[in-house]
């Protein structure tokens, strides 16, 4: 159906979204995420405020994946797109809440408050850590459980859900119990499986759309009544 493809497209696009407007963020931000000294300087307020409208952005391409699916994947599920939706939205508020807070930490910092700047700074940082860190976990494997089990996408996509989910989940576990930097080169690689995860889906949402080649459980019971 073309209004499937449609919704099909949008979802895959606005995954991409996802991933250009929360890389760009944290290029904007910067020294703010690795200068010890940020809240005592007085450069750079424009481009932190850009990086949080695009923090803004990526909340709503964040909630736009679920809300897309959701008519695509009701078909076939009654608990999945239910789940992926409330645990989408879920992180896109912890998303909106540290683009509040460097909002706030930027105007802070203009007024001398150095303190609270920096306060507001490990108040984006907590943010972070609870809605991609550990929020994303659980959803890439909802995802990937109703995409395996009514084969709406290659095995290999929601495979890639099932290892980087748990992955994520570990990795962001560690930093939060203080094993690990929430910068390092640990904690990137152990994204990579997740962020192939979400590209391959994007790539085959727009090219192909979900559940391409798979008939819906209604559809599978009425050919096989016919074929009786």
């Amino acid at each position: 159906m073309a209004n499937d493809r449609t919704l099909g497209v949008l979802a895959g696009v606005s995954y991409l979204v996802t991933h250009v407007t929360s890389v760009g963020a944290v290029t904007l931000y910067g020294a703010m995420l690795t200068d010890d000294g940020w809240a005592g300087a007085s450069d750079g307020d424009a481009r932190y405020l850009a990086g949080a409208m695009l923090d803004v952005v990526l909340a709503v391409a964040v909630v736009a994946t679920a809300a897309f699916l959701w008519p695509l994947l009701r078909r076939r599920s009654a608990v999945g797109p239910v789940a992926y939706l409330a645990l989408r939205v879920t992180e896109a508020a912890t998303i909106l809440a540290g683009a509040s807070a460097v909002v706030a930490g930027v105007a802070l910092r203009g007024a001398g408050e150095a303190a609270s700047a920096g306060a507001m700074v490990e108040l984006y940082r907590a943010a972070f850590l609870v809605g991609p860190g550990l929020v994303v976990p659980f959803h890439t494997v909802v995802l990937a459980a109703v995409l395996w089990r009514h084969r709406l996408a290659p095995r290999w996509i929601p495979l890639l859900g099932f290892v980087g989910g748990p992955l994520v989940l570990v990795s962001n576990l560690t930093v939060l119990l203080g094993l690990q930097e929430q910068v390092s080169a640990l904690v990137m690689a152990a994204a990579v499986p997740v962020f192939a995860w979400e590209i391959s889906l994007a790539v085959w949402l727009i090219t192909r759309g979900i559940g391409a080649g798979a008939a819906t459980p209604r559809a599978a019971q009425a050919t096989a009544y016919v074929s009786a």
